[in-house]
């Protein structure tokens, strides 16, 4: 049973997150799930709950996902080999229907499932439902890896407004009829900006942006648009941080209010990043 001090402490934290609570209430957040997070159950129960919770506090929440490792596994059980150029997976025709059915079909439902379990209203959609995401090739060498052309958010806001936590896998399509896997994060940037969300949430296997890569307690709690230029020059921005940092500044650029870069290693971590004090990744926000 729990003891007077544990109650206390539970009330003190309701407590703190009531003006959290406040201004996120009837507001969109969108948040891009995806790393260790996707793969281990405990931790994807607790994405779950967190997303279930927000919705039940007034919260408009919107989950986009990918699904790389079980594309790659799908591909390996039909006999097809993965294909990485500048780090993008090589996407042709039939890759591109494999992606459909793994995202869109089993990764998406499942998702939606486990919200439903945990007392949610989810609905799962992908960015071929409503015409909601029109692509073109975002380079020939990479085969039908989409570029979004036009999104159209209208199925979406439908959705929310009906009360339902929109799931959202990441193909796009053309008016020739063509499957296109779209990069996760770009895709959450755009949607999010077409919603005018308060806030998007990118879910990582890293704690945020550091000041020293190697030194977990250097992370920058927050960034400035106008500040990344300085720290790619400086290196603290590098590699494969950079277009998930370039996806972050695209979604302020669209009217996105602040964006978190977040460890989905931790339990319940989009809780503490949006209703606490503390918060435990990076925000980007405009502004010098």
């Amino acid at each position: 049973m729990d003891n007077i001090n544990d109650k206390q402490l539970r009330a003190h934290i309701l407590a703190e997150a009531l003006p959290y609570i406040q201004d996120y209430n009837g507001k969109v957040v969108v948040v891009k799930y995806g790393g260790n997070a996707m793969i281990n159950e405990e931790l994807k129960n607790s994405v779950m709950r967190d997303i279930v919770l927000l919705n039940l506090i007034g919260v408009k929440v919107v989950l986009v996902h990918g699904g790389g490792p079980e594309i790659s596994e799908m591909l390996k059980k039909t006999g097809k080999e993965s294909k990485f150029i500048d780090g993008l997976r090589y996407t042709d025709k039939e890759t591109a229907e494999i992606v459909r059915m793994v995202l869109a079909g089993k990764i998406n439902k499942s998702l939606v499932d486990r919200i439903e379990h945990f007392g949610g209203r989810s609905i799962g959609l992908c960015g071929m439902d409503g015409h909601m995401m029109k692509c073109e090739m975002q380079d020939e060498k990479l085969g039908y890896v989409g570029k979004i052309v036009h999104i159209d958010a209208k199925v979406i806001t439908d959705a929310l407004a009906l009360g339902y936590i929109p799931v959202i896998s990441t193909v796009g399509y053309d008016d020739d009829g063509n499957i296109y896997n779209v990069n996760a994060d770009t895709a959450a940037a755009v949607i999010a900006g077409a919603l005018s969300a308060q806030s998007l949430i990118l879910m990582t296997d890293t704690k945020g942006v550091l000041r020293d890569k190697d030194d977990e307690s250097s992370l920058i709690s927050k960034i400035y648009v106008s500040d990344i230029p300085s720290l790619i020059k400086q290196g603290i921005i590098s590699g494969g941080m950079i277009p998930k940092i370039d996806c972050c500044k695209e979604a302020i650029r669209r009217g996105v209010k602040k964006v978190f870069i977040i460890d989905g290693r931790v339990s319940h971590s989009i809780l503490v990043e949006t209703l606490s004090d503390s918060g435990i990744g990076t925000m980007f926000i405009n502004g010098d």
